[in-house]
């Protein structure tokens, strides 16, 4: 039996050993994906450093869905959002505060810290090169590998006292952008043939604008520009303790691992279509969409090819509409609705409100459509989550699909960051380690010149 042979062996086994009855999941009690039967999640551990409000629990114990609310250290997101921007200015370096130290942080504060991030964020010679030598064709796998490189040029790695941590959260925070950047650049020339444009992030600028910058070069974008991903970052940067990527950081933290190693297991989390993915999948929709409905006004075409995507018939044909629906949201989602609002406003500035228009009607026939298709098991409300607008917005100002998960990855580096000091010092924390059931039936060994397939 050749290589070949004993792989198509073991990969045909697959559905054998993998075949696990649904039913047997309600017979013994066991919660699939951590989620209760009305779709609440399993509560698995205490937080204070985000919430996702999107039901209301009843008396009689029952779910009533409400308008989604995100809470970042208690304080109500989109009250943050407009105060920030009601004083005209940007926020995710404040954000950043608020989500380490629990609190909004003074002037005093705030100045010196955006300094300090500023300042952070260049990578020394010998990182830069390395990341220049890596190979792939996937930023994120390559932003896993860095930050596990990022290990050996810590001088106290596995120091997991509190001052630290706090020193390696804000290492992370402020490398992400510049290790996304680089690492799009080197991608950009191997793939395509381009300049490779290595630039140093600025002096005394906020994240986002050093990113664009580093990506795009000087005067390649608008004031617009660095609000709108200033503001996208800050309502990606936290999504409670129980989003997949999160509680990966956490499980993995549990142990009293490195921060690299545990801020890379967010990483590959974070990479998964089903998570930090979306994004690219709703603009992948939108443009087959396009090619596809030949007035962009037109509702019945709309409603047609909406429902050939529910049918499987359209798009990659899984049935799934991307950027409708959410675990917890269902009237609403909070970061959607303030997205969608500076959408608008650079839809007007890129000229590209046809677009912009386009979506909105999607955004309202796919809602209709879903829970038309899906009545007999639609169980309440379905809304756009945050996936919906922001590949749009990221589009718009001139940012490749490729960035778009690693742009995931570069805000909520700040709430794994909360939320791994915080398992590291709760005073009753304990190893995260779940049971199984092992539903597998007993068998006898056999001698080896007795067996048959």
């Amino acid at each position: 039996m050749d290589n070949e042979q004993i792989t198509k062996v073991l990969s045909g086994s697959i559905d054998f050993t993998s075949n696990i009855d649904k039913e047997l999941f309600i017979k013994m009690g066991v919660k699939r994906g951590l989620r209760n039967e009305d779709h609440s999640g399993v509560l698995a551990g205490l937080t204070r450093v985000g919430d996702v409000v999107g039901f209301e629990r009843q008396d009689d114990g029952s779910l009533k869905p409400v308008p989604g609310k995100l809470f970042y250290r208690g304080l109500d997101v989109e009250e943050l959002v407009r105060g920030i921007q009601s004083e005209n200015r940007l926020g995710f370096e404040e954000t950043v505060l608020l989500l380490l130290s629990g609190r909004l942080p003074t002037k005093e504060e705030l100045e010196a810290s955006s300094k300090l991030i500023a300042h952070t964020m260049p990578l020394n010679h010998t990182a830069t090169m390395n990341i220049l030598s890596l190979q792939g064709k996937n930023i994120m796998n390559i932003l896993a590998r860095s930050v596990l490189e990022l290990y050996i040029y810590d001088e106290n790695p596995d120091d997991i006292s509190p001052d630290n941590l706090i020193r390696q959260s804000i290492n992370l925070i402020a490398k992400f952008p510049t290790i996304i950047a680089y690492a799009y650049q080197v991608l950009r020339h191997d793939t395509l043939g381009r300049s490779l444009h290595v630039r140093p992030p600025l002096e005394n600028c906020s994240v986002a604008e050093n990113f664009l910058f580093m990506m795009k070069g000087r005067d390649s974008y608008t004031e617009l520009d660095v609000k709108i991903l200033d503001l996208a970052l800050i309502l990606h940067a936290e999504h409670g303790g129980g989003n997949n990527s999160t509680f990966s950081v956490r499980v993995t933290s549990s142990t009293e691992t490195d921060t690299y190693s545990a801020i890379a297991a967010g990483i590959g989390s974070l990479k998964g279509p089903l998570h930090g993915g979306a994004n690219i999948k709703v603009q992948g929709m939108f443009d087959d969409m396009k090619k596809h409905v030949s007035n962009w006004k037109d509702t019945d075409q709309v409603d047609d090819y909406l429902r050939k995507i529910m049918n499987k018939e359209a798009f990659d044909r899984t049935g799934l509409i991307y950027g409708i629906g959410h675990a917890v949201y269902t009237v609403s989602d909070p970061r959607a609705i303030l997205l969608k609002e500076m959408a608008r406003d650079l839809a007007k500035e890129k000229g590209r409100e046809d677009e912009f228009e386009f979506m909105e009607l999607v955004e309202e026939r796919a809602t209709h459509v879903f829970l038309e298709t899906k009545k007999r098991h639609a169980k309440g409300n379905v809304c756009i989550n945050v996936d919906f607008y922001s590949g749009f917005v990221y589009d718009a100002i001139g940012l490749p699909s490729d960035v778009f998960t690693p742009l995931f990855a570069m805000a909520r580096i700040v709430g794994w960051s909360a939320h791994r000091i915080e398992e590291m010092n709760f005073a009753s924390k304990r190893l995260i380690r779940p049971a199984y059931k092992n539903v597998r039936e007993k068998q006898d060994f056999i001698p080896l010149n007795q067996r048959t397939v």
